[in-house]
């Protein structure tokens, strides 16, 4: 399970009864509950890099939805390694896409729905359900019509003027670190030799570890996703740099 709801109010509870009472089985695992509210990016960032760690056949329900109630698509997508379950608002396509899509259905059959279906918590009324049934092995076909598409998020992409890449912070997670749109692939060789800006702060190459900065200074590393993050030596860098998400990342070649 993924979501934006946080940890203070009943929606991961309530949808994690509702399940059960369709599933008793079924083995219940949070990804996160704590992407950024309605940071739809942010949910697809954090699904589609933790799902090829899941076993095949796994079912993942991914509810950041801030166009419950309107046109938006109720999705259920099957893969040749996965099922993925929410809006069709993008927040699954990352994850979904990196392998062959079988079949995608609107949630339209409502006997698969919670009745009376709430207008502001298909999390609970749609999308738990048909992850519950999908789990007791009910075919995705029987949960609706089949579509040919679904929608693909906007992955903010990095441009590129001679030797600079100009980025952006796409994710801060816990320590508040910043995660940016720009893939190790991306960047040229030496490494040693790039300046990465952000606002006021120029850090000079990329480090092996965090702690080989030093004690509260800046450093730019790639993590465990394959991305650039920018951080803080024991400290957090979205407070120390002043940074949120969509702020602009420079790296440049001196």
């Amino acid at each position: 399970m993924t979501s934006d709801f946080g940890y203070r109010d009943p929606f991961v509870g309530t949808m994690k009864g509702a399940i059960l009472r369709i599933n008793p089985s079924a083995t219940i695992i949070d990804l996160t509950h704590g992407v950024e509210a309605q940071d739809i990016l942010g949910g697809a960032l954090s699904l589609a890099t933790s799902a090829p760690y899941f076993q095949s056949g796994t079912v993942h329900l991914a509810v950041v939805d801030p166009g419950v109630g309107s046109s938006r698509k109720p999705l259920a997508i099957e893969t040749e390694d996965a099922f993925y379950v929410g809006p069709d608002n993008g927040v699954l396509s990352l994850a979904a896409g990196t392998s062959r899509v079988i079949r995608t259905v609107v949630l339209s059959n409502t006997d698969f729905h919670l009745q009376p279906t709430s207008s502001t918590f298909h999390g609970r009324d749609i999308f738990s359900p048909a992850a519950a049934w999908i789990s007791r092995g009910t075919p995705v076909q029987d949960l609706g019509e089949t579509i040919n598409t679904f929608a693909l998020l906007d992955w903010p992409a990095v441009d590129r003027c001679g030797d600079s890449l100009i980025g952006q912070v796409v994710y801060i997670d816990h320590f508040g670190n910043l995660i940016t749109n720009i893939r190790v692939s991306e960047m040229s060789t030496p490494l040693d030799d790039l300046a990465i800006t952000i606002h006021d702060t120029t850090i000079q190459g990329i480090s092996a570890s965090y702690s080989v900065a030093g004690q509260g200074n800046s450093l730019g590393i790639f993590n465990s996703w394959g991305l650039l993050e920018i951080a803080v030596c024991n400290g957090n860098a979205r407070q120390d740099l002043g940074a949120r998400i969509g702020s602009k990342v420079d790296i440049i070649r001196p």
